[in-house]
């Protein structure tokens, strides 16, 4: 069996020593007072252009409301700023910290849990926690199989869709061995981010569990099942189709971006998205031809959540409770879901908000390429992060640039 890279913890839940910060999540007024004047350093992906107005707008609020500065570093790979945090504590500084908020999920999230690193619990003591519906989506509370309890705040929902150009085919494959058979058919037509990028190492995933009889498999660690054999239908799956794909497999787009904009440049028929509304916000933008549409495996598809979550050593905490809170706002959470600005998925119950605030919701048109919830089938759960890191990692010496 294969050992994963994550420490494991005994006392995952523990508001472990590192973790003891003088701010009280409960003393809202306090917290609010000691935040003003503060500057919060996001660390959030940066590599698509309406999630940075949209992170720019959250900050012009920020400033308006609570006289709080909000600054976005924009990060390639999120695992830099647990790298970070990681390098913080090896040096001693245990306070002042250059990361205040982190958006994570995954394996990311898994690490800095385990080894201590996060501010918490403080989610549920939010101001606008009431608001997030987890009864109908307890999935908030669940992060890659692993329970948050309280270390980072949900703020979006996402599943992973098909994009593809209506016009050019009508009848775009829909389960992963039809997708199999379609790409045989049109060679150089699909491709996949190049792993380890999360949506690219997102779509092994979805494709192993394509291929598993059992893949309730893939919701223990993976270093408790024999990996290999587990995976030997996945890599088979990929032999198969790599020749086939965009410039035969010998190179990959970088991103989800990368990916798109290889769809509306018509190199490829078929992308896909974990934001559900990204192809009707593109079409709005010109970036998409008009006739782009989606689609969702009828196995189901990846679902997950994004978070918001605090280093213990955070120099503005106050200031990231604050920002924590006010992306839970009605208002916020509506912009956000705007398929002409993001098309996230809302963490809110709308039967939860008062009848101005679900007035924001009920305007919003969904856009000609966007699924209606009850189109969306079913969200398969994310497995355990240790699926991510080995996957990544093997595909790399398998099938890599370079190789």
């Amino acid at each position: 069996m294969r050992k994963h890279l994550l420490t494991t913890a005994c006392a995952l839940l523990a508001f472990s020593p590192l973790s003891a910060q003088t701010p009280d999540p409960t003393d809202w007024d306090s917290v609010l007072e000691a935040a003003r004047g503060q500057t919060v350093y996001w660390h959030a992906w940066g590599g698509d252009p309406r999630i940075n107005a949209f992170i720019a707008s959250v900050g012009a609020d920020l400033q308006t409301r609570y006289g709080v500065a909000l600054e976005h570093v924009r990060l390639a790979d999120t695992a830099d700023a647990v790298t970070r945090v990681i390098s913080e504590r090896q040096a001693g500084r245990d306070t002042g910290g250059a990361v205040d908020v982190i958006w994570i999920n995954g394996a990311n999230f898994a690490s800095m849990k385990e080894q201590g690193l996060l501010f918490g619990p403080f989610a549920q003591a939010l101001p606008n926690w009431p608001l997030v519906d987890t009864q109908a989506n307890p999935a908030v509370l669940v992060d890659f199989t692993l329970p948050v309890e309280g270390y980072g705040s949900p703020w979006a929902m996402f599943q992973m869709v098909f994009e593809y150009d209506s016009a050019t085919l009508p009848q775009p494959p829909r389960t992963l061995d039809a997708l199999r058979a379609w790409i045989a058919d049109n060679p150089g037509r699909f491709t996949y981010p190049q792993p380890p990028d999360f949506l690219g190492t997102s779509f092994l995933k979805q494709a192993l569990y394509g291929v598993l009889e059992d893949p309730s498999v893939l919701l223990d660690s993976a270093d408790q099942v024999d990996y290999d054999a587990v995976t030997a239908p996945l890599w088979a799956f990929l032999d198969e189709i790599t020749p086939n794909l965009w410039r035969q497999g010998r190179a990959y787009p970088a991103n989800e971006p990368a990916l798109g904009q290889l769809l509306a440049d018509g190199e490829i028929d078929i992308a896909f998205a974990f934001n559900p509304g990204r192809a009707s916000a593109a079409i709005a933008d010109g970036e998409l031809q008009d006739t782009v549409r989606t689609f969702v495996f009828e196995e189901g598809t990846l679902a997950n959540s994004s978070y918001l979550s605090i280093p213990y050593n955070a120099a503005n905490t106050e200031g990231a409770l604050v920002l924590a809170n006010l992306i839970l706002d009605p208002e916020i959470q509506a912009r956000a879901q705007d398929p002409a600005i993001l098309g996230f998925q809302t963490v809110l119950g709308l039967h939860l908000l008062e009848d101005d605030a679900r007035a924001r919701f009920d305007a919003l048109e969904l856009g000609v390429a966007t699924l209606a919830p009850d189109q969306m089938g079913t969200g398969l759960q994310e497995p355990h992060p240790t699926w991510m890191t080995l996957i990544a990692e093997d595909w790399a010496a398998r099938y890599g640039t370079g190789q």
